[in-house]
């Protein structure tokens, strides 16, 4: 077995143990898939400036895809729980800041790791599984850290967005279902603003 294939098997295995100990915190079987962490790292524009904060990065799927995307490593942000996940990070991806902490308490989680406003938080956190209030909550605290043109960017299992049809302070913009995910998955981009449904 190659390293990559022996890496994405471990990562598996690590997932599981993480799903079945907290499977409100982690709300996926298996890690996010290359396809849809592409796709979420695309709606990110490396030109814009500030850090990129990620919520929930797992065993760092996304983060290597924001990688890829021209992210520098000194620019990202990773807010994680799980303990082990925060060492393995660190071990991959050296020159990333790792936050261990509470995603939905993201304003006091990031007080003293932020040297600008941040200007896209990415976000891999099972929203479906927290109530409403607690949704709409962490947007609140995103965009009250973000720079005026920041974007939340959020993927689900669902069909419509994480974030309910009454959250008329966010414009919403959902990407066409991406089949090569398992399970299939679509990326949502929240802007501030009235919400429009795709």
């Amino acid at each position: 077995m190659d390293a990559q294939k022996s890496e994405h098997v471990s990562d598996e295995a690590r997932f599981f143990k993480s799903w079945f100990d907290n499977p409100k915190l982690v709300g996926a079987l298996l890690p996010s898939g290359t396809a849809l962490a592409e796709r979420m790292a695309r709606a990110v524009d490396p030109s814009r400036p500030g850090p990129i904060v990620e919520l929930g990065p797992g065993t760092g799927v996304v983060t290597r895809a924001l990688l890829r995307r021209g992210i520098e490593p000194s620019r990202l942000v990773l807010v994680e729980f799980d303990p082990a996940f925060c060492a393995l990070l660190g071990e991959r991806f050296p020159g990333v800041r790792i936050v261990q902490g509470d995603a939905y308490r993201l304003v006091e989680t990031l007080r003293g790791h932020l040297d600008a406003p941040p200007g896209a938080i990415v976000s891999s956190l099972p929203l479906l599984l927290q109530a409403e209030e607690r949704r709409l909550a962490l947007l609140s605290e995103a965009f009250g850290l973000m720079s005026t043109a920041g974007i939340f960017v959020q993927f689900t299992y669902g069909l419509a967005s994480p974030v309910p049809r009454t959250a008329t302070a966010f414009a919403a913009q959902g990407s066409p279902r991406i089949w090569r995910n398992f399970p299939p998955a679509r990326v949502w981009i929240y802007r501030r603003g009235e919400e429009r449904r795709a």
